[in-house]
């Protein structure tokens, strides 16, 4: 007996409990003014419908928080792809530069030489101009020599 009555009064003590809690509830002016509506007092006189669609208020914030856990990941992933993104291509951008840079140094290097060549080139045949007769005389010799051979 001692055990029907200890849980008569836990249970007791449990609706007090939840009494107190739903009246504080009803209290909050937001609630207040839901029950005033014609929705609430709908839901009033109708209370599986009223838990019903608590229910499946509760039960829906999990895929609509995901949804939009999803939605901000992605989000944030696109932005932090876009800038990883532009930066490769700033980087392969800066690469084909340097190439470009290296290419037309090489370039104007040779272009350079031959240039110097030629130049001194020219001017030792300008400054020397008796060198180039002499060695054209030196060919006309060596040519009426054979033919003088044959």
């Amino acid at each position: 007996m001692d055990l029907q009555s200890s849980q008569a009064t836990e249970l007791q003590q449990l609706w007090g409990s939840w009494t107190s809690r739903m009246n504080n509830l009803y209290e909050d002016p937001n609630v207040s003014k839901l029950m005033n509506t014609s929705v609430g007092q709908y839901l009033l006189k109708h209370p599986l419908l009223a838990l019903t669609a608590v229910t499946f208020s509760v039960v829906a914030m999990l895929p609509v928080g995901l949804f939009l856990t999803f939605a901000m990941v992605t989000i944030i992933m696109s932005t932090v792809g876009f800038v990883v993104f532009e930066g490769f291509l700033l980087f392969v951008g800066g690469l084909f530069l340097l190439c470009a840079l290296f290419g037309l140094a090489l370039f104007s290097l040779v272009v350079s030489l031959v240039f110097r060549m030629l130049y001194v080139t020219v001017s030792k045949i300008l400054i020397h101009p008796h060198v180039a007769e002499q060695s054209k005389d030196q060919t006309e010799e060596n040519e009426t020599l054979k033919l003088k051979e044959m």
